[in-house]
């Protein structure tokens, strides 16, 4: 009996110990650990209050106004969407008629939430990270169906739509062996990056997607107008464009329909709540196919996920990173150490020394014109200007990575070839070889020579003048001209001179 008494006192005083507060410390507490990223936002975030005197009840009430972590993971990717929904709603005719429209072209919407499976959960754990609502996730839905290689008619690329100069704007590399407006990881961090910047100019998601689309000078010049007007300044009080009258109704249409797929008897593709792909470093320059072989998969799944890369080698200097998914990352990483059959990459990086034609170039890199064309998409009728860099193939002399300088900045520029046509010119009083060259922009020293003149001599009225112009031009040249020859002979039986043609202060 005497134990099982002091059993109880001892268990009675151990409470004791457990219910009373710690004295206060003037050191700061450690922060509370963070939750993971797959669990869901509470409705409500609060700082979290830490106790400095005696234990008081918690009331029910109390209990009831705090947001409540819940234990259940999402079940899938979409489960996890619909938790982090934020946004208000926009209730409207444009909604339900988009609604409509997706709800009624099942294939579409099965193509587009297939392609985003690959993409979806890199973009919400990025919102989340972020405390950004999860709707923003379904907005490449609306901007290009969730292809990274959807480029618009006004030049807009990726699967989040960057412009070219917005694009550089946010440090999305548009150079001649990438373009990351296309980049998963880059364009995602542009356009979170951008999106957030509009959410803190106009403190409203619903304009800070208009700006999205319209651009937020417009926002801002719309939202001016309507409050010297006394109107209000909300998304559907704005005067807008079709375009953007109709960009937020089709997202929260695509919402609707994620939020309630039986409503409007939709099939969504199951995606796991877990990472698609993983990053890869490189260390060496790379050839595509082979990076594809030792990860043992399609060339066609590497590039739709690494959709910026756009020639057949990858620069460890200026794509260091690639996506693989989960398991052949693992698989590329072994085969790669064990790799031992001759180089990693046939390709390599070459400046023109000068601005040249293509055949030209690919002569003097041990190629086929066909072949440099096609590799390093040279349209026709193009000539290659001084400095452009090319992708070529390796040799024993050019047999190095590429330089971290060519790799993150080397451009291909272009300039039409100048297709020229014998003319023949009627002097005018006091014209002389200067002149003349001045009027159809051209030098001296070619006038002079093509008239076995000296380049100050003078014609004489209505004398005849020898000239090669480009074709456009000679078609335009007035009434002074008096033959037009487009034989292969110029002056004296001599081949004219369309290997070196007269070049405009454009073309140079």
């Amino acid at each position: 009996m005497k134990l099982l008494h002091a059993a109880v006192l001892s268990t009675s005083l151990w409470l004791a110990a457990c219910a009373t507060p710690p004295a206060p410390s003037s050191e700061t507490p450690p922060p509370a650990a963070a939750a993971p990223a797959s669990q869901a936002r509470p409705a409500a975030s609060a700082a979290a209050v830490i106790p400095t005197g005696p234990l008081t009840p918690i009331a029910p009430a109390d209990i009831a106004s705090q947001g409540v972590t819940l234990l259940q993971p999402p079940a899938d990717l979409w489960e996890r969407i619909r938790r982090g929904f934020a946004m208000p709603d926009l209730q409207s005719d444009l909604v339900r008629q988009h609604e409509q429209w997706y709800a009624t072209r099942p294939d579409y919407m099965q193509r587009m939430t297939e392609r985003s499976s690959k993409y979806l959960f890199h973009i919400v754990e990025e919102l989340e990270r972020r405390n950004m609502p999860t709707e923003l996730a379904l907005l490449p839905f609306i901007e290009s169906a969730f292809n990274p290689q959807a480029v618009s008619s006004a030049r807009a690329a990726g699967m989040w739509q960057f412009m070219p100069a917005t694009g550089r704007d946010f440090e999305l590399k548009q150079n001649v062996f990438r373009d990351d407006r296309r980049d998963v990881l880059a364009s995602t961090r542009a356009a979170l990056d951008y999106l957030t910047k509009l959410h803190n100019m106009f403190g409203d998601w619903h304009l800070a997607l208009a700006a999205y689309n319209w651009g937020e000078g417009s926002v801002g010049r719309a939202i001016a107008r309507n409050q010297k007007t006394g109107l209000g300044t909300s998304y559907t009080d704005l005067s807008m464009p079709n375009e953007t009258r109709n960009y937020v109704p089709k997202l929260q249409a695509v919402k609707n329909i994620i939020a309630n797929p039986d409503s409007f008897r939709a099939e969504l593709p199951v995606i796991g709540n877990h990472p698609y792909f993983q990053t890869v470093t490189l260390t060496r320059d790379m050839d595509v196919k082979l990076v594809a072989r030792l990860a043992d998969v399609s060339v066609e799944d590497f590039k739709a996920l690494n959709p910026s890369m756009k020639r057949p080698v990858i620069l460890a200097n200026g794509t260091p990173q690639i996506l693989l998914p989960w398991d052949n990352a693992t698989v590329f990483k072994r085969n790669f150490e064990a790799y031992d059959a001759g180089q990693f990459a046939s390709w390599t990086a070459w400046s023109a020394p000068a601005t040249m034609s293509a055949a030209e170039a690919a002569r003097r890199v041990g190629m086929s014109e066909a072949d440099l064309r096609t590799v390093n998409a040279i349209p026709p009728r193009m000539l290659i200007k001084a400095g452009s860099v090319l992708i070529v193939p390796r040799t024993a002399r050019m047999n190095h990575d590429v330089a971290n300088h060519i790799a993150d900045n080397g451009q291909l520029n272009l300039a039409p070839e100048r297709v020229t046509r014998r003319t023949t010119v009627k002097a005018g009083k006091r014209d002389t070889v200067r002149s003349i060259a001045r009027r159809y922009r051209l030098s001296a020293a070619q006038v002079a020579d093509w008239n076995d003149v000296g380049a100050s001599a003078a014609f004489k009225p209505g004398q005849r003048v020898v000239v090669y112009l480009p074709v456009r031009s000679a078609a335009r040249v007035p009434g002074r001209m008096v033959h037009k020859a487009s034989t292969a002979k110029g002056r004296k039986g001599k081949a004219a001179p369309q290997r070196r043609p007269a070049r405009s202060k454009r073309a140079r």
